[in-house]
């Protein structure tokens, strides 16, 4: 830039300046103007002064209390004491965001009334009253991963005591998504473990029936009889070959049974049943337990000063617009008054 643009804009910077001096008078009488009427119009007659509470918090990181509490190979993931992160925030957010959660503060608090909607005049009064909710009632995530819920009001109390329910119903909302899977679960291993009970028993009556025939274990059996009745022979002994031929042939047509069914319940005992136990336990836990789904870090409480209106920054701001637009509406019909002449 040369030395004689920069003395040109100097120039001309002189130049607005002492354009704007010369109309000074008219610019400070249109600015006290906007300042005063800022000043009545913001005041409490006006704009009704909300005040704000929040509460902060932190997602808890799981949502299975079996698989934090009884799984031993839950690891961090599971841990109940960790904070969640980014991913369990934005679940929190969306539970917040939840009609359950809404219709209840609405109903608790009378909204409807609270936020002087009249039904009968509204064309849309529950239009309306979201809409309000959603100005007065807001949640985000922040940096830290944490939630914080905000709520305004003309009440200082009732603000507070918003916030912090809407804090309180996250856990019951959670809870209830959770516990209507959680229940069906449970219906569903409770009953195969019945199932599986009335098997074990069945099993137990069929082997107890061939006990009372004289077969107890087929396998021992076999070779003691075996070896008796090959005795028995070598001696000549018919009574003792003809008692014992007639165990060996019941043996014969139900041993293989008794062997199947006492293999059967072994490999229940052994694999089957301790799983679905452990399963049935771990269902009964999820379906009846409920624990926190969040650490709160501050709640809410009622606030001494209003939050809104800032009147000092609505008085600035218009006093800020006030002089710009009319310094230039000034300009402009400076020049239009140059053109024309």
């Amino acid at each position: 830039m040369t030395a004689q643009n920069e003395g040109d804009q100097s120039f001309e910077s002189v130049g607005l300046i002492s354009f704007l001096y010369s109309h000074g008078k008219l610019l400070i009488i249109i600015t006290a103007i906007a300042v005063v009427a800022s000043a009545i119009f913001s005041a409490p007659f006006f704009i009704t002064p909300l005040y704000e509470s929040k509460v902060i918090m932190f997602p808890g990181s799981t949502s299975s209390i079996s698989k934090a509490v009884l799984n031993e190979n839950a690891g961090l993931k599971n841990d109940v004491l960790k904070f969640g992160e980014e991913e369990e925030a934005e679940q929190m957010l969306q539970i917040l965001g939840a009609d359950e959660i809404r219709y209840k503060i609405i109903q608790k608090y009378g909204l409807m009334t609270h936020y002087e909607i009249d039904t009968a005049k509204s064309a849309y009064p529950i239009t309306k009253l979201n809409r309000q909710y959603d100005d007065n009632i807001s949640h985000r995530r922040t940096k830290l991963q944490s939630i914080e819920i905000k709520v305004r009001d003309k009440d200082p109390e009732i603000a507070a005591a918003i916030v912090n329910d809407i804090a309180n119903l996250l856990d019951s909302a959670k809870n209830n998504m959770q516990k209507e899977v959680a229940n069906k679960v449970y219906a569903i291993v409770k009953q195969k473990y019945e199932d599986l009970e009335k098997e074990i028993g069945d099993i137990k009556d069929s082997l107890m029936a061939l006990g009372t025939l004289g077969i107890h274990d087929y396998k021992s059996q076999s070779e003691v009889l075996n070896r008796q009745y090959a005795e028995a022979v070598a001696k000549n002994d018919v009574r003792a070959i003809k008692a014992l031929g007639g165990k060996l042939e019941l043996l014969g047509k139900h041993g293989s049974t008794q062997m199947s069914l006492a293999y059967k319940l072994e490999n229940i005992y052994e694999e089957v049943y301790p799983i679905l136990k452990r399963r049935l336990e771990e269902a009964k836990v999820d379906a009846t337990e409920t624990i926190p789904q969040k650490f709160v870090v501050n709640w809410g409480y009622p606030a001494e000063k209003k939050s809104y209106p800032i009147r000092w920054l609505i008085v600035m701001l218009s006093a800020l617009s006030a002089f710009t637009l009319s310094s230039i509406l000034i300009i402009i019909s400076d020049n239009i008054k140059r053109i024309q002449s």
